[in-house]
């Protein structure tokens, strides 16, 4: 096992990024690479397969660490936990972390079971979708710009983990979607037939807008396939995150047969 690096001052350039990735929810844009914290995320990480660049860990968790998570990278680094504390933007840090970098891959699959996120601006709203995504196996998500930013630290711990096994396309405009060959499917309020009765067409890409304004009138143009999702309980709408549930659970049932 290679032993770590204690750093104890504040102004060490690593530290200085690790702050900027924890605590900027763009930063990892310009660095090319992302901060995770917890041994949840961290563990998820490493169960994908992902290897960190960097892990780090606070002095106190360091003592007492064994197993997996204490040799995981090549490049290791201890701080006080007053140190680490400094670095986290939670309330609680939680004592480790890893820097991961940025997927290289960005090219949109042409037929893989899609998200489509218009203008989604809650990191937890969007945090949730890829979980749902993940679960219900849809493997790619494409966020217009507008939207949240995918790898920002919110939107990480909202996902806890979903993350790592999904191709994510961010930043894109309309005219990026046209690689899909998939049809769109858009919810909808006033037209469309009820989600239970209607034949989904698989694979799909569902489109889910902004929590305030839905999806965009020109992309609403562009779809095949317009949905009602039925609240017999009468309330106006429900928050994207629940109907992108309910939409992705209905189409795994379609595509298992349910």
């Amino acid at each position: 096992m290679t032993e770590p690096t204690f750093v104890t001052s504040r102004d060490n350039p690593l530290l200085k990024e690790l702050r900027r990735l924890a605590q900027d929810n763009t930063a990892y844009r310009r660095a090319g690479r992302f901060w995770i914290e917890g041994d949840h995320l961290c563990s998820a990480a490493l169960q994908r397969g992902l290897q960190p660049a960097v892990a780090v860990y606070a002095e106190s968790l360091w003592t007492q660490l064994r197993g997996p998570l204490a040799d995981v990278a090549g490049k290791k680094v201890v701080v006080s936990d007053a140190l680490f504390k400094d670095i986290s933007a939670l309330e609680s840090p939680a004592s480790m972390g890893f820097v991961l970098d940025l997927p290289t891959d960005t090219t949109i699959a042409p037929q893989a079971a899609t998200v489509i996120l218009d203008r989604v601006q809650d990191a937890g709203n969007v945090g949730s979708i890829l979980r749902s995504a993940g679960a219900f196996g849809f493997r790619q998500v494409l966020a217009l710009k507008g939207t949240a930013a995918l790898w920002s630290p919110k939107v990480l711990r909202a996902g806890m983990g979903a993350h790592f096994g999904l191709r994510l396309v961010e930043g894109l405009s309309l005219e990026d979607l046209q690689a899909l060959t998939l049809p769109l499917v858009v919810t909808s309020s006033h037209q469309g037939e009820l989600i239970q009765a209607l034949e989904l067409p698989q694979p799909c890409a569902w489109v889910m807008g902004h929590e305030g304004q839905g999806v965009g009138a020109e992309l609403m143009a562009r779809a095949s396939v317009f949905v009602r999702i039925g609240q017999p309980g009468g309330e106006e709408s429900l928050n994207v995150a629940a109907a992108a549930a309910i939409c992705l659970h209905a189409s795994s049932l379609r595509s298992s047969g349910g």
